[in-house]
């Protein structure tokens, strides 16, 4: 990440930006728009004027928090592929992808808020995230680990539904059982 002038944050900078993206996330998913920004600084250990020198305005918080999110779970993908086989990473990134999903959900009035005041932060996750889907996919074919008659738009509608099925935190078990499954229907060794 960089400043306004285009130089690299200091470490400690960085990390003081990243526990307030992810608090910020805790706290709207927990208290919504009623949120009080200095609860966000006191859960990510910084003060007030850390958490506005970095976001200025709620709107720019919540739009950095969600795709500070997206980012996660998108950059996640390369990382897992060169750590683990493909099948399991994508079965990895699955679980992300829940974990992201139950934060959007979460931050769901927060997030519309921001899209009424004219901000658009989707603007491109839809492809970010096919990218990402397509090159897990990708190379479970190439492994011949995985169906190669399913598409990433395919497997992200089956994502979704699970997401909306069974998002909220209470339904976690469910929702592994249900990428379980969809695991089971991808791999070319269905006997």
């Amino acid at each position: 990440m960089a400043t306004d002038s285009g130089r690299p944050l200091r470490a400690d900078a960085q990390r003081n930006r990243d526990k307030i993206l992810s608090a910020a996330v805790r706290v709207f998913a927990e208290q919504g728009l009623d949120a009080h920004l200095e609860r966000i600084a006191k859960e990510a250990g910084v003060g007030t004027a850390t958490l506005y020198r970095n976001f200025p305005t709620r709107e720019i918080l919540i739009e950095a928090a969600y795709r500070n999110e997206l980012s996660r779970l998108c950059d996640a993908a390369p990382d897992l592929l060169a750590t683990m086989p493909p099948r399991e990473a994508l079965r990895a990134w699955m679980g992300r992808f829940i974990d992201y999903a139950t934060a959007k959900l979460g931050m769901a009035d927060a997030l519309r808020a921001l899209v009424e005041s004219g901000v658009n932060p989707y603007a491109q996750s839809h492809e970010k995230m096919l990218a990402a889907l397509a090159s897990l996919l990708d190379a479970g074919v190439s492994a011949g680990t995985i169906r190669s008659d399913i598409s990433a738009t395919d497997m992200f509608a089956n994502l979704t539904g699970i997401a909306l099925a069974s998002g909220k935190p209470e339904q976690r078990e469910q929702a592994e059982r249900l990428l379980d499954l969809t695991l089971d229907g991808l791999s070319t060794d269905r006997n």
